[in-house]
């Protein structure tokens, strides 16, 4: 006799947490994310459906595969993960389960979902992050961010925290600070701490501009310095 899983057919899509690396398509007009492990290489979007990472024509999740999207039911678990060093730059996503799913005890391995918020953590000088910068490695047509100060920015490629939000589009809401400490939020949907990363990287964009200037200003329009 063949087993048969019990089926769900929950009122709402499940919640589940889950880490992942944001990227940015290289010419700056696209964001999503790439997984930490299995089916790594494929970065998806903010709305996305899975596929067999093996190549495989099956539908994900198959029973017989580890394919299919991965999450974990609590957010303390997903947090947990954040504490190796090669998992130090990533985000914590908010996800809703989508389509068919396979619960497991800690977790679920399913068809399609929706990432909600993505939570950054401190840039690597411990202040709040103001931005999502070139963390110096990438996928083919991506590059991987990782949280940045406007400080610690300098020349780098990089997006703010909104603008990421919005190349990245269906309704995602990026969120700066700690992770695991929930940001008060706003009437117009931004949190205090995405306010005030948001003014400390405009404030260092035009420092950056005005030095500029002076510099330009100093040589003179010919190359020569004026005196």
């Amino acid at each position: 006799m063949r087993l048969r899983l019990p089926e769900e057919r929950p009122a709402e899509p499940p919640t589940g947490y889950k880490i992942a690396h944001p990227v940015l398509s290289h010419d700056g007009t696209r964001a999503g994310f790439t997984g930490v492990s299995l089916g790594a290489a494929l970065p998806y979007g903010v709305l996305a459906d899975a596929s067999c990472v093996y190549g495989l024509r099956h539908r994900a999740p198959h029973r017989r595969c580890d394919c299919g999207f991965h999450c974990v039911h609590e957010r303390a678990a997903a947090e947990a993960l954040l504490c190796t060093a090669e998992h130090r730059t990533a985000a914590l996503l908010e996800v809703s389960v989508l389509g068919a799913y396979i619960r497991f005890e800690q977790g679920f391995r399913y068809a399609r979902q929706r990432v909600r918020v993505a939570t950054v953590g401190p840039c690597a000088c411990g202040a709040v992050a103001a931005a999502l910068a070139d963390a110096g490695w990438g996928r083919p047509g991506r590059r991987a961010l990782a949280p940045s100060c406007a400080g610690c920015v300098h020349g780098r490629t990089s997006v703010s925290l909104a603008s990421f939000a919005r190349l990245a589009g269906d309704g995602l809401r990026v969120v700066a600070g700690s992770v695991g400490t929930p940001q008060p939020t706003g009437t117009d949907g931004l949190g205090v701490a995405e306010l005030a990363a948001e003014a400390a990287l405009l404030q260092a964009r035009l420092d950056w501009f005005q030095t500029q200037l002076a510099r330009f200003g100093e040589a003179g329009p010919d190359g020569g310095r004026q005196g």
